[in-house]
């Protein structure tokens, strides 16, 4: 299991959409099997599903092998998916919205489409971005760092003893990100 980013997303988009904010994008979710994790699946807010990545299947006939770890991510399933609603949130016409974007992480970014999508999310005007990004190990991510360090962008960092009591926090910062 996880800190608890994914759910506390979940949580706040639910409450956002309650109060009547309109609300789109993705998240990930993790596949348990006989009580391991054996991936990840890529969930649209509206409920589309897909594969993200399975532990140590080859990639499909004809693709390249993009690999996190023991995971190979299915980057067709993960842009069929993905990159619809990113377009989408940069395109419709004007009014506030929140695109959601669990997670701009390693898997995501072997996707050069996704890469362009979020940065294109992220420029649209009156689009808040409620997304997360990993914590940095290892070999920064560009885009993520360019995230993190973007003056228009509130970092929040998620522990098992905050993440309870972080929620409120973000659902005001996304809505006074609106105004």
């Amino acid at each position: 299991m996880g800190i608890g980013k994914t759910t506390l997303i979940q949580k706040a988009s639910e409450v956002l959409k309650s109060s009547g904010v309109p609300v789109d994008g993705f998240y990930t979710e993790e596949v348990r099997q006989g009580g391991r994790r054996i991936g990840f699946d890529v969930v649209t807010i509206s409920g589309l599903r897909g594969p993200l990545s399975r532990v140590g299947s080859g990639p499909p006939p004809g693709k390249r092998e993009c690999r996190v770890g023991q995971y190979v991510v299915d980057l067709t399933s993960f842009e069929q998916l993905a990159l619809p609603v990113l377009n989408a949130s940069s395109s419709s016409g004007p009014g506030q919205r929140v695109c959601v974007i669990d997670e701009i992480g390693k898997m995501e970014l072997f996707s050069q489409p996704f890469t362009q999508a979020v940065r294109q999310t992220l420029a649209t005007p009156g689009t808040v971005v409620l997304g997360t990004i990993p914590v940095p190990k290892g070999k920064p991510l560009a885009l993520v760092e360019e995230i993190r360090t973007r003056k228009d962008v509130q970092v929040f960092s998620v522990t098992k003893d905050n993440r309870n009591h972080l929620l409120q926090d973000i659902v005001t910062c996304v809505q006074s990100g609106r105004k």
